[in-house]
């Protein structure tokens, strides 16, 4: 409740939303720390019915009513997430759905929640709430679990359906495999469908270096966006190509997403690589002298021999 309150008295631009289970007492906590949103989640799969909760769904449904109407008596504002929607029994997820919209709930959630969904199956899942619903008064979002690594395929596969919405976390951090990566999910959503909206990509490196600081989980160095090989160019044919013109092996610039362009000069190096390096370094060099020593290079069993860290712009 205190990191709760601290957050909501932040002024933050974003929508603070308290995360609470559905029942009348979370939602009297969220209303003591003085939140204005809530996401309350309510298991809607059989499995989950049954083990979890040891409900019916006749008193899941009962229970959905009556927290919606909890929460319009209230007013608060709310999402209300049916978790385990990808494995509920279609008809009865559809009916939850309509109740809580036909109720006031701003939004709705449809969680993935073991991640086993493929793109086609999340897209036809929220193709058939989005249909069903007012979309103009009820909204859905998307939260995907990466157990079989999808996720972020599936939440894309979500927005295209008709969700406006997608569940993120720095580094994809979360239970088990975790949900998409906030950096992939915004570079994306940038690329694919708003090209010309300011997210401010450029702090996405730095974000997670402030995560991993926190946690003391460093970032694996092949991490999509973030990681320190992204952007690494090795094999002697990419480096050639990549001075040249950086686009023939790079779909973005790394400066856009806060991240550093890496020339490597080790056994794989060819002589352009080479003479790049000798012209970095200001000495004369020739063909020859590029090839003699991209030949020597290749003999080396340390290891590279040198990584420019470098923010090369061929235009510079």
């Amino acid at each position: 409740m205190e990191a709760t309150k601290a957050l909501l008295k932040m002024g933050l631009r974003a929508d603070v939303v308290a995360h609470v289970r559905a029942t009348k007492a979370d939602i009297d906590q969220a209303l003591r720390c003085d939140a204005r949103w809530v996401a309350v989640f309510l298991s809607v799969s059989d499995i989950h019915l049954d083990a979890k909760l040891r409900i019916t769904r006749q008193e899941a449904w009962a229970r959905a009513v009556e927290i919606a109407e909890y929460i319009r008596a209230h007013g608060l504002k709310a999402r209300f997430t049916l978790e385990d929607a990808s494995r509920a029994e279609p008809a009865f997820l559809l009916e939850m759905c309509k109740e809580v919209s036909g109720r006031g709930i701003e939004r709705i959630g449809l969680p993935d929640t073991v991640g086993v969904l493929r793109p086609r199956g999340m897209y036809n899942l929220v193709k058939m709430v989005h249909d069903h619903i007012d979309a103009s008064r009820t909204s859905i979002d998307v939260h995907c679990h990466n157990d079989l690594g999808l996720a972020m395929a599936n939440a894309l596969a979500g927005c295209e359906a008709g969700a406006d919405q997608i569940h993120t976390s720095v580094d994809g951090y979360g239970e088990r495999a975790g949900i998409p990566s906030l950096a992939e999910a915004a570079v994306a959503l940038t690329l694919f469908h708003e090209p010309s909206r300011d997210l401010g990509l450029r702090r996405l490196r730095e974000l997670s270096q402030l995560v991993a600081d926190f946690t003391r989980l460093p970032i694996p160095v092949a991490t999509p966006i973030v990681g320190d090989d992204v952007f690494k160019h090795k094999a002697g044919t990419h480096v050639a190509a990549v001075l040249r013109n950086p686009a023939t092996y790079e779909g973005l610039d790394p400066k856009a997403v806060g991240n550093r362009r890496k020339i490597v000069l080790g056994p794989l190096v060819g002589k352009n690589g080479v003479a790049h390096l000798l012209s970095v370094l200001g000495l004369e060099h020739g063909a020859r002298e590029a090839e003699a020593l991209a030949r020597a290079l290749k003999t080396l069993h340390g290891g590279d021999l040198v990584e420019l860290n470098l923010d090369w712009d061929p235009e510079s």
